[in-house]
């Protein structure tokens, strides 16, 4: 075993309100440069719909993640270094600026400047933010918000094209007849990330200490590479530097064990922020596994539980600090995703091992049993509407269980058991222990699952451990010392000929076996079988 941490988030659905508080920030904070006007990091979708960029789910299409060869081997959809290599200077598999949208701008001079005495209102016109000509608008990354033009190309939802015929066939784009739902998306920084293995330059890398897959912009050379192998199509190129940009997750913050951007400014306070132990040695077959509906079980079985003695000590032993161990322990995420089993990532199917996970919405199973004459307090109706919502259940099992509709509505029924229960224990004070016996829970569980995802307070969402505090300290110091900690011996990610040879000949390293390359982190290789490969930071002197 070799255990890794890894900073997670789960996004409670029910909660999103639709506000785009969180894309807007994130713009503010990261995104509002020149080259980046079209960027969202962070973007809120209503589903149904085909998204930002246009259909980015479309594999078919777009050609990303990974896939099973012949011989049950991982493999990008991309292709090997060789197609890759063929592709290098013109890449089919770019989404265009049309399948993004061209940003617009206006002219608000012409308000406040218009003569007196006009006969004819003046009005602002659109222009593009790119080259300054007038434009008509016709797309945006919120174009879709709350169904606006659903009527139009909703139905070439992916999800919808995937799902069986007789249950596609509830999906409708009538007035009171419909369903949506609010989608916050973000980079989804996987455990085994398509862009780090299609780099051609080695400049995406996914950090050893924390799992955040960030872009080294010194060794970017603009093969956007990464763009195409993303599924989630959260990999950008700026185009005034010719360099990648991602989600960072907030490393920054993180770092100062403060919650991202988005989460912190998050009205509907949906998102959880925590640490995850997860086996290293496990990610290849897990992302391996033949049949897709296995793909969630399989992820679940390589994180580790931080209350068991073993990982604890197996975490003291990799050099993690107590500190981490204990956020472990109290991780929300941790127990959303392995304790309850209410979160499911997005579209598990693309074998990247997605970070980001959701809890799927609830909401219309209730208005269903109303709308359908049940009462939506008695857990027997509404366990009888799940399968008959406006929502079909098979929409959410295609984005979040690979189309296992039994997991989802699984999922849902745990939710729905959970209300019921909290509303009969708060009216009357009995104890539903038939709920209980029918979700496999404990009444403590439930509560206590209740609590994370009604009314846990701040520093119950965000467990952040603070160790890196200490690194930064270290850098501090080495700095002072050498003047930059780029360039002194042992400083990140430049330590020299002597730090790269003596972390090769401790990890017997063979050449032609391993890409190995020097990060900002540190030494990075990738492994020709697949993995997204190790880093190992000199100054932790961790692997």
């Amino acid at each position: 075993m070799r255990i890794r941490a890894q900073v997670a988030m789960v996004m409670n659905l029910d909660k999103c309100i639709g506000c785009h508080t969180c894309s807007v920030t994130c713009k503010q904070t990261w995104t509002n440069r020149e080259g980046t006007e079209y960027v969202w990091f962070n973007n809120v979708e209503t589903k149904p719909g085909i998204g930002y960029p246009k259909h980015y789910e479309d594999q078919d299409r777009w050609h990303g993640g990974w896939k099973l060869d012949g011989k049950g081997r991982l493999t990008l959809r991309s292709g090997g270094r060789v197609k890759r290599l063929t592709r290098i200077f013109a890449n089919p598999d770019l989404p265009s600026l049309d399948d993004y949208y061209e940003p617009a701008t206006f002219d608000k001079d012409i308000l406040v400047s218009a003569p007196a005495g006009l006969t004819d209102t003046p009005v602002k016109r659109p222009y593009s933010a790119l080259t300054g000509e007038p434009m008509s608008v016709q797309w945006g990354a919120n174009w879709e918000d709350s169904l606006g033009g659903a009527h139009e190309r909703a139905d070439a939802d992916p999800n919808i094209a995937r799902m069986p015929a007789d249950a596609a066939a509830k999906v409708r784009f009538e007035f009171e007849k419909t369903f949506m739902f609010h989608l916050p998306r973000i980079c989804e920084h996987c455990l085994n990330p398509a862009c780090v293995s299609a780099c051609p330059s080695g400049a995406m890398y996914k950090r050893e200490e924390d799992g955040i897959v960030l872009v080294d912009q010194d060794k970017c050379r603009g093969w956007r590479m990464c763009v195409s192998a993303c599924p989630y199509k959260k990999v950008y190129v700026n185009h005034a530097t010719g360099k990648a940009e991602k989600c960072t997750l907030c490393f920054p913050r993180i770092e100062a064990g403060q919650p991202t951007i988005c989460s912190e400014t998050c009205v509907g306070r949906l998102r959880y922020l925590g640490i995850v132990f997860y086996d290293e040695d496990g990610v290849l077959a897990a992302a391996s596994v033949p049949d897709e509906h296995d793909l969630l079980d399989a992820q679940r079985d390589v994180f580790l539980d931080p209350h068991d003695p073993a990982v604890q000590q197996a975490a003291r032993d990799a050099g993690m600090p107590d500190e981490w161990i204990e956020a472990a322990k109290l991780s929300p995420v941790w127990r959303l995703i392995s304790e309850y089993r209410i979160a499911l990532p997005l579209h598990p199917e693309y074998r990247t091992l997605p970070m980001v996970w959701y809890v799927p919405p609830l909401s219309p199973v209730l208005d269903a049993a109303g709308a359908a004459g049940r009462d939506d307090t008695d857990a027997d109706e509404v366990f009888h509407t799940i399968r008959d919502l406006r929502i079909p259940v098979e929409y959410l099992a295609e984005l979040f269980t690979a189309g296992d509709a039994d997991a989802t509505a699984g999922v849902l029924m745990k939710l729905a058991a959970m209300r019921s229960y909290m509303r009969a224990r708060t009216l009357d004070g009995t104890v539903a222990e038939d709920l209980l016996d029918r979700i496999g829970m404990t009444a403590d569980q439930v509560e206590s699952m209740y609590r994370l995802l009604a009314i846990a307070k701040y520093d119950e969402r965000y467990v952040i451990p603070t160790a890196y505090r200490a690194d930064a300290a270290a850098l501090e110091a080495q700095a002072a010392q050498a003047g930059c900690s780029l360039d002194c011996e042992g400083g990140p990610g430049m330590g020299g000929e002597a730090t790269v040879a003596a972390a090769v000949e401790r990890f017997h390293l063979v050449d032609g076996e391993d890409d190995v390359h020097v990060g900002r982190r540190g030494l990075v290789t990738r492994r020709r079988d697949g993995r997204a490969g190790l880093s190992i930071n000199p100054l932790r002197g961790q692997s």
